[in-house]
């Protein structure tokens, strides 16, 4: 353990959004943090921690996960069982915020018996900039993402959703980031609907930006040098990269029967031409897309690794499954069983498909550095296989081949991690008096 002996140790609270795409990446940097020596509390509701990944050993006695039950609060439509977004449909999202926000008063008493240092927390509660002590609003987005929703001042111009279609004026270069309106509709239609929900998603983000002492970014100066300008331009306070987080695994030594199977059946696959699909740990596909997707893999002709998600938490019931016969008409040469820094972290060319939230801001991000083949949105199995056989087989496969090499070594660099991450905790511990008093 790297415990920074002649450094200040700091006790930090962590306050992730009820989604397991916030959560891990929270965690990830929290056992970044508690590698150096620092008390960590991670604070989210008991079913969620109780599904996190198990800690190190090693780190266990540094991370306190702190579990808050989910408060109840009447005349709120939330699915009983609800505790994550992945348990609940996207349209019940809102109701979900809404019980998240009843923790003001119990985070209140945490930060106040704890004495933490230092609060990271989410976009969702608008209401702890608040607090007494030095707090980081953590951003598990990219720069880009964050800089597209823009400062609070231009968000509360934002009066129709076509605002969120064309390109940012605040940005002084030029990109082809920006989302196309069916996507606009799909992040922010709650955002123009003031009588259904108490609180909108994008007063949410203003509110924790303009409120925060510093913003904590996913990114690093290699990967968007440009957007994180254009952050510290925009909210006038410090913007610091934090590095990508990739995941660290800890091997036990031990390999389960499932995994000796799927290497055994890897291993006789051509290296560079097995394609992986997954969607993410939230996202899940329509039973109509999801068909268009399977076969669009049986038509591009290679193998493949599909990980499907059925169902979708306690409250989500409902089904997705692949046509009858799906699996033996490609038996040999598919399976059927992540996310993006995972991916270039292990050198593989992308196709970009987006069905939640940030994804769209992403897939546009990578393809402008070439790193990957957007899908156009149309689910269709004839351009699907197009895609597949692009990127995987055709001539200009290689540009994506070797641009994944490239951002290999910029994103799976733990020496470059190790660097960003010490400058955030310099910048901590430097900063607890000026901030404090």
């Amino acid at each position: 353990m790297d415990s920074m002996p002649n450094k200040k140790k700091l006790h930090i609270a962590m306050f992730p959004w009820l989604d397991f795409g916030h959560m891990i990446p929270y965690l990830e940097l929290a056992k970044l943090m508690a590698q150096k020596g620092h008390h960590i509390s991670f604070l989210s509701t008991p079913q969620n921690i109780d599904y996190l990944p198990k800690l190190p050993p090693n780190l266990a006695s540094l991370i306190d996960l702190v579990k808050l039950p989910l408060p109840h609060v009447e005349k709120n439509n939330l699915p009983k069982d609800a505790k994550a977004t992945i348990d609940v449909p996207y349209n019940k999202v809102p109701y979900l915020k809404k019980a998240y926000d009843a923790f003001k008063d119990s985070m209140a008493r945490f930060l106040k018996d704890s004495h933490s240092n230092w609060l990271l927390y989410d976009f969702v509660p608008y209401w702890l900039p608040a607090s007494s002590i030095p707090n980081a609003f953590f951003n598990i987005f990219t720069a880009a993402g964050l800089s597209f929703i823009g400062s609070k001042a231009h968000l509360d111009k934002c009066k129709n959703l076509e605002d969120f279609a064309v390109p940012s004026s605040w940005v002084p270069f030029p990109t082809i980031v920006t989302l196309r309106f069916f996507r606009v509709m799909k992040i922010f239609q709650d955002n123009f609907s003031r009588d259904k929900f108490d609180v909108m998603a994008l007063f949410r983000f203003g509110k924790v930006l303009d409120g925060c002492d510093i913003v904590a970014v996913r990114s690093s100066m290699e990967f968007e040098p440009k957007w994180l300008r254009v952050l510290e331009d925009l909210h006038r306070k410090p913007v610091l990269p934090i590095g990508q987080l990739p995941p660290v695994v800890y091997d036990n030594g031990y390999e389960t029967k499932t995994w000796v199977w799927t290497k055994d059946w890897l291993d006789k696959k051509a290296k560079g031409l097995v394609v992986y699909i997954a969607f993410g740990r939230e996202a899940k596909p329509s039973q109509e897309v999801l068909i268009e997707i399977a076969l669009g893999l049986k038509q591009s002709k290679l193998p493949f690794f599909l990980v499907i998600r059925t169902g979708q938490g306690q409250a989500n019931t409902e089904l997705t499954k692949l046509l009858e016969g799906f699996e033996e008409r490609t038996k040999g040469r598919g399976l059927v069983w992540s996310s993006v820094v995972e991916a270039l972290q292990f050198e593989k060319a992308l196709i970009l498909l987006t069905f939640y939230a940030d994804q769209g801001i992403n897939a546009k991000v990578l393809e402008e550095k070439h790193i990957g083949n957007k899908h156009d949105g149309s689910f269709i199995r004839n351009s699907m296989a197009k895609s597949l056989r692009l990127v995987m087989v055709e001539e200009v496969d290689k540009i994506y081949k070797d641009k994944a090499k490239e951002m290999k070594g910029m994103l799976g660099d733990r020496t470059s991690q190790d660097r960003y991450l010490d400058s955030f905790l310099d910048y901590l511990i430097s900063h607890l008096k000026n901030i404090c008093t």
